[in-house]
């Protein structure tokens, strides 16, 4: 990414893992800078990717790993029924409506993770087969796995925004610095 994540605090894991997830998410949120709707609904590629549709689907991925770990309900549900949702806006979706959505889940994530006394905790996973075999996962794992989830999305950001309007990365942080 073209951001740089500061040190954590000495001996501060969960803040420093929760540093490098912001970092992700910053990618993904920049990548819908001064788009209209229509922009971020757009598919310029062969793939179904869509930017309106990643950041839901950063989001919502986020919000039910956190459910997960908490043992309580995800916001949203998804299926083999609806799982086509969780990748596209909606006709009553906004981007702004998105993107907040995503600052509250964000903010309970760090409330979560900052009030547990250790990553070490772990909690169950469904036996499910979209799931890893193991039978309960360390909340250091769900933040690893956030990481690359959300950065791995950050880098197709990249690509649907560039092959959008030519904006980069690398112009998309200079835009954000410029609005500050």
């Amino acid at each position: 990414m073209v951001t740089h994540v500061s040190p954590e605090a000495a001996g501060d894991e969960h803040g420093a893992l929760l540093a490098f997830l912001e970092e992700q998410r910053g990618g993904i949120r920049r990548a819908v800078l001064g788009l209209t709707e229509e922009q971020a609904r757009l598919r310029p590629s062969a793939s179904a990717l869509t930017l309106g549709g990643l950041v839901k689907h950063c989001a919502e991925t986020e919000q039910s790993w956190v459910a997960r770990a908490r043992q309580v309900p995800a916001d949203t549900e998804r299926d083999e029924t609806n799982w086509h949702e969780s990748h596209v806006l909606l006709e009553d979706e906004t981007v702004p409506g998105t993107l907040a959505y995503w600052e509250k889940v964000a903010a309970g994530t760090e409330d979560y993770i900052r009030s547990r006394p250790s990553l070490d905790e772990t909690f169950p996973l469904p036996d499910q087969p979209w799931f890893p075999d193991a039978e309960r996962v360390s909340l250091r794992w769900l933040l690893l796995h956030l990481i690359r989830e959300t950065a791995r999305h950050a880098g197709h950001a990249d690509i649907v925004r560039e092959s959008l309007d030519g904006a980069s990365a690398w112009d998309l942080v200079a835009r954000e610095r410029d609005q500050r």
